[in-house]
Order: structure tokens, then sequence, then C-alpha cells
């Protein structure tokens, strides 16, 4: 009597009622959710201020295979427990600062938005993860998901991009290439090749192809990372600059900054630069080139000329001076600037922030405002700025972006493009006492660093204020809440990185790779529909089981 027909897992028992395959049913229900919310937390722990930037590649490699083989639905859900599982902490910044005034609703209600995205993702690469290379699609689609995410809405929030968790490994030797974009595709891929790994291994001598395709997904990007670090260079192009950051302080008091007396802001930056003056006289640093002052550490007038206490100050200091100011306009309103203060002729070229925080710089939803921000009463918008963040200081042509802006691809790139030499992000984070919320941001400002090739100074009000090296290095920075002044030469650089060059190209061209993919996905899933409707159902034979990804 012959024998039936040996199964395997990729081949349907002959006694099976036909059509389309069935998942298995693998880890149960529970378990499968604790494990999206273990990758979650993995992926928030890669980032700044503890540097396991390890841990990006394992979270993604604990989350791939909850996608494979999944319907849709299934993936928006293990997407969503991730996304929330991995922005609930790495937000908390957020709680700390509006939790006294308006409960845990902001914070909660802003990482239920992003992680729609995370979820919204987990349902496209379900739909790709039986695709030939899934892998790679998966990485596509998560890079495409993090462009929506920045971009939507109200211009997104590109806060917490797997990018920046990458600052202390070698993937951020990427971004020099393509950017924020390649260092997520890279970090993505190794984990999905990890993932496939072991089910390649499990198949034995039939699982060549599989074990090539895993193996690829996950050294690929390590070697491409270790062979780019060689090129990242931080040697000075166009001289040097001396430069002095100023760290005044404030008080460590949250939302009750609303009610401080603004003035003492201003009183502290400017006894710190005093110090700093009288430490330059006294031989104890060297004389700046250039100082630096904070986002908002003053309020100006329409015409900040009148400013005769800030004006003596700048003469008394001999040098340009950037200060970070709240300016009032002629008609009432304000904008959030930077102005190039010089020590013979005052004031003179000004840069508006062209990114403004929703909920505090301006007020969109007026309707449902006053529940989830503190800034709505009597508040108007913020003027908007247009112009790139490129500022002429004669002793150097500066590239701006004012605290939430580095984390925008577009305000740096366009800085660069348009000759800054050097990198200067002047930031206000008193508002969020001793949170992970200024490690965080610094991060971004690595990252930039190496993208662009530039050196990078960060002005804090209250910390953490720093010099990064073109190679993301931090080279000194100071505690939070502690008055401080940074001086140190830095390089002037005028390489013009593939990156640069490349803008947000990358982005766009995985987006759009992770799209097709998902297109192609659902034709196939629709043919193979219409196909088993148009005929008598049969029993499927050992050779006709669904075709699988070589390295899902």
């Amino acid at each position: 009597m012959a024998a039936a027909p040996a199964t395997t897992p990729d081949t349907p028992a002959p006694q099976q009622r036909p059509g389309p395959a069935r998942p298995r049913r693998g880890w149960p229900v529970l378990a499968r959710t604790l494990l999206a919310c273990a990758a979650g937390g993995l992926l928030y722990l890669s980032y700044p201020p503890r540097g396991w930037w390890w841990l990006a590649p394992l979270a993604f490699a604990l989350w791939a295979p909850l996608l494979r083989h999944r319907r849709a639905r299934a993936g928006f859900g293990y997407g969503l427990l991730f996304g929330l599982a991995y922005l609930l902490p790495l937000l908390h910044w957020l709680q700390a600062f509006l939790g006294e005034g308006f409960g845990p609703w902001p914070w909660l209600g802003l990482t239920l938005l992003e992680a729609l995205f995370f979820a919204l993702t987990g349902a496209a690469a379900s739909a790709v993860s039986r695709l030939p290379g899934a892998v790679v699609w998966m990485a596509a689609l998560v890079v495409a998901g993090e462009a929506a995410r920045s971009r939507l809405p109200l211009n997104g929030f590109p806060w917490g991009k797997i990018a920046f968790s990458q600052v202390d490994g070698p993937y951020l030797a990427l971004a020099s290439l393509g950017g924020q974009a390649l260092v997520c595709f890279a970090v993505v891929l190794t984990g999905g090749g990890l993932a496939a790994l072991p089910r390649a291994l499990r198949r034995g001598p039939r699982g060549t192809r599989r074990l090539a395709g895993a193996t690829t997904a996950l050294l690929a990007p390590l070697l491409a990372a270790t062979a780019t670090w060689p090129g990242i260079g931080t040697d000075a192009q166009q001289g040097a600059l001396t430069v002095a950051v100023i760290q005044g302080n404030a008080p460590d008091s949250g939302l009750n900054l609303l009610d401080a007396d603004s003035r003492a802001l201003r009183r502290n930056h400017i006894t710190r630069t005093r110090q700093l003056l009288a430490d330059v006289h006294a031989g104890r640093v060297p004389h700046p080139d250039l100082v630096i002052w904070p986002e908002t550490a003053t309020d100006v007038g329409p015409d900040p000329a009148r400013d005769t206490e800030l004006g003596q100050l700048v003469a008394d200091l001999g040098v340009p001076t950037l200060i970070g100011a709240r300016q009032r306009t002629t008609t009432g309103d304000t904008r959030n600037v930077v102005i190039v203060w010089d020590p013979v002729t005052g004031p003179g070229q000004v840069y508006t922030k062209q990114e403004l925080v929703p909920f505090a710089e301006y007020i969109p939803w007026r309707a449902i405002a006053q529940w989830v921000t503190p800034f709505f009463e009597g508040s108007r918008d913020m003027l908007t700025g247009t112009d790139p963040g490129v500022l002429h200081t004669g002793v150097a042509d500066l590239g701006a972006a004012i605290c939430y802006e580095v984390a925008y691809d577009h305000v740096v790139t366009d800085a660069v493009r348009g000759g800054a030499r050097l990198l200067v992000v002047p930031t206000n984070n008193a508002w969020f006492g001793r949170t992970e919320m200024s490690y965080q941001q610094l991060a971004m400002s690595r990252l930039r660093a190496v993208e662009h090739g530039r050196a990078v100074v960060v002005s804090a009000t209250t910390g953490v204020s720093a010099i990064v090296a073109p190679d993301g290095t931090i080279t000194q920075a100071t505690q939070l809440f502690t008055p401080d002044a940074v001086v140190q030469t830095v390089p002037l650089r005028s390489v013009s990185t593939l990156a640069t060059r490349l803008g947000t190209a990358p982005e766009w061209g995985m987006t759009g790779i992770g799209l097709l993919a998902v297109v192609f996905a659902v034709a196939v899933r629709a043919r193979r529909r219409r196909g088993s409707g148009q005929t008598t159902p049969q029993p499927a034979a050992p050779d006709q089981a669904v075709p699988t990804a070589t390295t899902d």
C-alpha cells in the first residue's frame, strides 16, 4: 500500500479543505501581544542617554515575526502595540511638563496619534510578508511610516525617529550617504535578517537561498556602515572658529515657568556672559570669535537696537553674538528669532523659526486646544519664518535650527546647501525638567553633524549645551540646570556630503518602493482569489504550496 505524502509546514495535508493557505497559529495571542510590547520597549531603550543602540535592530527582530503571514488587521494591532510601547516612555517628558495642569491626556493623545503610524506600517508590512525579499519591503515601509508621521498632521512630529537612536553605533556613518532614512532602513533590515536567520537554518539544505538572503540582510548594513566610517572627516577645511556657548540657567519649575518673570532668564544670561568676559580678561579661557545665546533667552521689541543693555554687552565682548529672542513686532505679533548682533553696527540679520511647535508657538484646532495646552489663554500664533537659516556673522556663515527644528530634515539641509560652514542649535528646554528630552534632542544634533559633515554647537538655556564634532562625537557638554559657559575651537567645513546633495530623495525612494510592494502584494492576493473562485476546488498538491519569502 502506498504511503501518504509527508506534510511539512509549507505543504498542506491532502485531506485539508481547499482554499487560501492560513497562517499557522504559532504562539498564543497573549504571547504575541507581550512580544510586540517588548519589541517597542527595546526600541525605547536603544535611545539616548543610554546609548544601547544595538537594541534597535533586536527590537525589529522581535517585531518582524509577529507580522509574518498575518492579515493586515493583525499587523495593525501588533504595530499599534509596538508603537505605544515605544512612544509612551519616550515622550514621558511631555507628561512631566503638562501633567500637573492637564493630567495625562496631552501625553497619551500625542502618543496614540503617533502610534497609529506604526499600526499602519504593521498592516502594510503584513501585506508584503509573503513576497520574496520581504525584509527589504518591510524596512522600506518603516521608512515610509516615519516619513508620513514627520509630515502629518500639522507638519508632522519627527521626534523619536529610529535613526536618532543610533548616534552611538556604527550605523551613524550611513547618515552621510542617505540621511536619517538610510540609517532607519539599515536598522530595520538588520533586524529582519536576524529574525529570518533561525527559520532558514531550520530548513537545512533546502533553506540555502533563505539562508543567503537572511545573512545578506543581517550583515550588509553593518558592512556598509563600517566601510563608510573612514570617509567621515573632522578636519577644518576653511579655518576654525572659537565659539563660546552661554548657558544662563532657569528655575526647574516646569509649567510654573509660565508665571515666572521672563526678565530673570535674561538676567541669568547677562550675568553668565559677564562672567565669561571676566574669565577672558583674566586669561582663564580663550577669547572667543563668536558668542551664542540659547533660544528665547530674552525678549526684544520691534527695533532691537533700542535695547542698550544688550548693545553694551555685545560691544564689551567685541565679537559677533547670536541672541536667541522672542521678538515683538509692530503689529503685536511675536517671532522666535536668532539675531546676529555685531559689536560695532548692532543688530543685523534675523532668522525666524520656520517649524513652529503646535499647541505652543501656534494654536491649531482652538476648539479643543484649551484642554491640552497652557498657551491657549490670550495667545496669538507666532509668525512663521520662510527663509533658510543661513546667518552671515562676519566671521563665518552659520546654519541655524532653533530647538524643535533640528528634527526636520529640510531645515538643516537647506542651511548647509545655503553655505553654512558650522551648525548652531539654540534651544530652551527649561520646561521639561530633568527628563530625557534634552538628551533625545542632542542625539538629533549628533546625527545632523555626520549627515552634513559639520560641527554642531548646541546652546541651551538649562542644558544640555554641547559641542559636537563632524563625526558625531560630543567633545564638551554641560550639566542640566547649571549656569555654565563652553568655549572651544571648532572646524569650519565646506564638504558637501552625498546626503546633503540628495536631500530627501532617499526617503522618498524607499517610501515609493515600500508602497509599490504593498500594491503588488494586494494585486497578487486579488488574482489568487479570483483564480480560486473560477475553478472547481481541488485538494492542494504537495508541490503547490503558497510561495514564501526567501528572507522574510
